[in-house]
């Protein structure tokens, strides 16, 4: 680029690392020591965690941005998702950034999503720092960690200049860093230091107008939709006339009414939006992630940002159970509708689709865990719906089905190597590679149809008694490697409506696991529990005991049931088969058949077996 000045004064830096490698927490000790805090502020752990979900699960779903002050400059940081189905936030995210920090258990080493957003990382041709953390766990191996690094950046094919990245060694939780294993243990000053020294500061042509890519969307009940993203060229001020090019190449005009870049964890308001820097900018109802706001005089699209393409659909439909009402708000397919649609707008790896059924969409993503978190995030805004069970995305190819694949990673002890492989053979994987150091634990590498992992991850906890970790990498396509069971089990379906009795249930236990409590509400057609075997069988979870006026010994003794494993909505997006469904609302996750009526249920399978025969 011609007449290229770097704004010096700013660094744009995305976290980047595999789950659970500690990110966030890193990013409270920077906050800490970048004065974001007061000496005496009481602070929570994973600040930038702000949603309820992310604090439950300790995990990151949303990308987020803050900014820390080091000496003069200004280091924009944005915190990215580890999980593999919130790649689409790392892709929207990166474009933001001039350089990147990759964090690394030291422990645990470079695993698959690790792979994942060092591979996207460098395609996007930015500056890595390598930090490897956790370096005070009791098996930590950081040269060996260092050099399991080394191999991946040489396996995603790195430059020269990539290849010579900076390596710090961390402990995030007590918020130092040093240059070597052997230095003293003070602070983030060398982290801080390595950022100013290595990131570059965002290049800018002072010739060219204003332009800024939108990667981020947020709402304000005061300024209304508000876009966020890097400034690429050029300054904006409040009140300046700009315009938005969408997908479709058309400008659409608007008025900045407020201009607000990043302070700590709030916003600022400022005069100027500075090049390089990333602003909030209102003023503009109708805009997406990808979108370029420009001069109107001189209207010029940036290079749209580019998720890959979705692997999982899953339908969402209305709630047409008898309980229909009793506990959401919100139940219209209207609502549904509109919904989903929000959710599209900030999340870029979503689409939405309407079916070819009334009152149903299909939604599509990344894996079944960025479903399920949708789901969740919709039931506790008061929403009634019902989802179907995940299905893979097939393409053709040259007049064959291709299906997805994963390579699937797992670490667990060698006694559970027989049943794991077991399992993955009869979803039609296939091991890859098995590296057994004699600790008693091994890992194993598999290749596997993502439609195989649907399920498979409540059942690999229980096959190794919680104790192995499960990771996966999406691969790409591979023809379509034939059909396998999804589940060895059937159904207790409820014929009736009513209210479930302890006697009744006590009697259905030999059947099966139960799903169901006494006095819970039932109805025809849902499922109150796994069948021991592979049929469904039609079961009055709500028959009473027949009375008389005769007493007998030893007859009236109460009934004690076995306790009942509470349903999450992951367990049952898991459990349910093509004809199940599963009913979610505020208060409630329940199983039921598509269809309740058992009548008409028989009438369908008879007709099946019929054209089977």
């Amino acid at each position: 680029m011609k007449n290229t000045i770097t704004n010096d004064s700013v660094r744009n830096v995305a976290i980047i690392a595999h789950v659970d490698h500690g990110k966030t927490t890193l990013v409270d000790a920077m906050f800490r020591q970048g004065g974001v805090f007061r000496d005496n502020q009481e602070v929570s752990d994973r600040v930038m965690d702000s949603m309820d979900l992310e604090r439950e699960r300790g995990i990151t779903i949303a990308a987020k941005n803050c900014a820390v002050r080091w000496g003069d400059r200004k280091i924009n940081i944005i915190d990215t998702p580890g999980h593999a189905d919130f790649g689409g936030e790392v892709e929207r995210s990166l474009s933001m950034a001039n350089g990147a920090i990759l964090l690394v258990d030291a422990s645990e080493g470079p695993l698959p999503q690790t792979r994942f957003v060092l591979k996207k990382t460098l395609e996007a041709g930015l500056k890595v720092i390598v930090v490897v953390n956790k370096i005070d766990r009791k098996d930590a191996r950081a040269d060996e960690v260092l050099n399991e690094i080394y191999d991946l950046f040489i396996d995603l094919d790195a430059n020269d200049a990539q290849l010579e990245f900076p390596v710090l060694y961390a402990i995030g939780r007590e918020g130092v860093a040093m240059r070597e294993l052997e230095d003293p243990r003070e602070n983030l000053t060398p982290l801080f230091e390595t950022i100013i020294e290595q990131i570059p500061g965002p290049s800018y042509n002072p010739e060219e107008p204003f332009q800024m890519l939108v990667a981020d969307l947020s709402y304000s009940d005061y300024l209304g939709r508000l876009a966020v993203g890097r400034v690429f060229h050029g300054t904006a001020h409040n009140n300046d006339a700009l315009a938005c090019i969408g997908a479709d190449g058309k400008a659409k005009t608007l008025k900045v009414s407020k201009l607000q870049t990043y302070d700590g964890l709030q916003l600022r308001e400022t005069k100027e939006a500075q090049p390089g820097d990333i602003v909030v900018i209102s003023g503009i109802e109708d805009v997406v992630i990808g979108d370029t706001i420009c001069t109107r005089d001189n209207p010029r699209a940036l290079k749209r940002i580019n998720v890959d393409e979705p692997t999982v659909s899953m339908r969402f439909s209305i709630n047409t159970s008898p309980l229909v009402g009793q506990e959401g708000k919100l139940v219209q397919s209207s609502k549904i509708r509109e919904r989903l649609q929000k959710e599209m707008l900030r999340n870029v790896a979503i689409r939405v689709e309407d079916s070819e059924e009334r009152d149903s969409f299909i939604v599509k993503g990344r894996g079944e865990f960025q479903m399920a978190i949708i789901v969740e995030q919709m039931r506790r805004e008061g929403f009634e719906l019902t989802v179907g069970r995940p299905e893979v995305i097939y393409r053709e190819i040259d007049g064959k089905i291709h299906e997805p694949i994963e390579q699937l990673f797992i670490d667990c002890d060698e006694a559970f190597m027989g049943v794991v492989t077991e399992k993955l053979a009869v979803r039609k994987g296939r091991m890859t590679n098995l590296i057994n150091h004699g600790t008693g634990r091994i890992r194993m590498e598999f290749s596997v149809p993502s439609r195989g992992l649907i399920g498979y991850r409540d059942e690999f906890l229980t096959d190794t008694k919680g104790t192995g970790i499960m990771n996966s990498l999406f691969a790409g396509y591979e023809p379509h490697r034939g059909e396998f069971p999804t589940r060895f089990t059937g159904s207790l379906v409820a014929d009736r409506a009513g209210v479930a009795v302890a006697y009744a249930l006590f009697n259905l236990e030999p059947r099966g696991e139960l799903f169901t409590t006494p006095g819970q509400p039932i109805y025809e057609g849902m499922i109150v529990g796994e069948h021991n075997r592979d049929n469904d069988i039609d079961v009055n979870p709500a028959k009473g005991k027949k009375l008389t006026n005769m007493r007998a010994s030893g007859k009236d003794e109460a009934v004690t049931l076995t306790p009942v494993r509470p349903m999450t909505l992951e367990r049952a997006i898991h459990f349910v088969r093509e004809d199940e469904v599963v009913e979610v609302t505020p208060q409630s996750i329940r199983l039921r058949k598509a269809v309740l009526s058992a009548m008409e249920r028989h009438r369908i399978f008879g007709k099946k077996k019929k054209e089977g025969m």
